[in-house]
């Protein structure tokens, strides 16, 4: 089914929510930058032949009109029914509250309110060339929150500098992702009603310290590290994610917060255990060059800003 739907950009820019979350960031990065590219033009992730309809740089954003626009309509049938998922926009039964906190389920964006069209969330950052909900949960915002453990990378116990750019060189936790291979922030989605501290350590453990399947004296003394290590942490980024999984009517923000271990001698002792949706972690070196998942690329570049570390 064609759905044609006209977003204001311009009203984002304006919006003070949008100005709250993305003025730093809109000062670092032009526009062109901003526009979404990994949901767009290609096989839609965990689905052998969802193609997106093609959507050119020109013709992301909804205030350009395309009367042409024909996206591929596409919810998994693995997620109709989940406990975890929204039903049916059509069931009757189904009446949720867009914008906001919707009894347990946060349906607010960090971006600015999103427009309602036939009963339809629109992705507030533009075409995807694909409507439904893909393998997302919720229709609208999904909210997650990645968290990005640091450690200074040493030598002797001294800082290693990069002989290029004279810098010191700043490692993360990394995860290799279950579904896709690619590397990640251990990050996940918040649960209803959960608050994101909580989700961000209960990410970090389970998919980079496998807590799920260490006994209970192995888990006692991983989140007791963990619960003295999060208390504090630097904002990176909240607001929308350039993530594969995103459709016209469906799409990821997050929470990306710094967890910075100085002296290594707190979660950098930990042992490293691929867990839950990792198939792989391990302590990355921090550099342009990394080709990581969703838009993890730019969370990691503003830490090594911040840090005075090597790029």
């Amino acid at each position: 089914m064609k759905r044609q739907n006209y977003f204001n950009f311009k009203s984002i820019l304006s919006s003070k929510v949008f100005n709250n979350s993305c003025e730093k960031r809109l000062t670092k990065y032009s526009l062109t930058t901003m526009l979404h590219s990994k949901c767009r033009n290609n096989i839609y992730p965990s689905s052998d032949k969802i193609l997106r309809f093609n959507v050119p740089d020109e013709k992301v954003l909804w205030n350009e009109l395309w009367k042409e626009y024909m996206p591929v309509d596409y919810t998994a049938v693995f997620v109709k029914n989940k406990p975890w998922a929204d039903p049916d926009i059509n069931d009757r039964s189904f009446k949720p509250k867009w914008n906001v906190l919707d009894g347990s389920v946060n349906r607010k964006s960090f971006i600015s309110d999103y427009e309602i069209r036939e009963n339809f969330p629109i992705n507030p950052m533009g075409r995807t060339g694909l409507t439904g909900r893909g393998i997302l949960g919720k229709w609208g915002p999904n909210h997650a929150a990645d968290p990005i453990v640091t450690k200074w990378k040493l030598s002797n116990k001294q800082t290693i500098i990069n002989k290029s750019s004279k810098k010191p060189i700043l490692q993360f936790v990394a995860i290799k992702r279950r579904d896709c291979g690619e590397w990640a922030i251990p990050g996940g989605m918040v649960d209803p009603g959960e608050l994101v501290s909580a989700t961000l350590k209960r990410e970090f453990m389970e998919e980079a310290l496998n807590s799920l399947e260490s006994n209970e004296s192995e888990f006692s003394e991983i989140k007791n590290k963990i619960e003295q290590f999060f208390t504090s942490g630097q904002e990176i980024y909240k607001g929308y994610v350039d993530d594969p999984r995103n459709t016209d009517n469906a799409w990821m923000e997050t929470v990306a917060m710094q967890f910075h271990d100085e002296k290594g001698d707190c979660v950098s002792e930990l042992l490293l255990n691929a867990g839950d949706d990792a198939v792989g972690v391990t302590w990355m070196d921090i550099s342009k060059d990394l080709p990581l998942y969703a838009s993890h690329s730019t969370f990691i570049k503003e830490v090594a800003t911040q840090m005075n570390a090597h790029w």
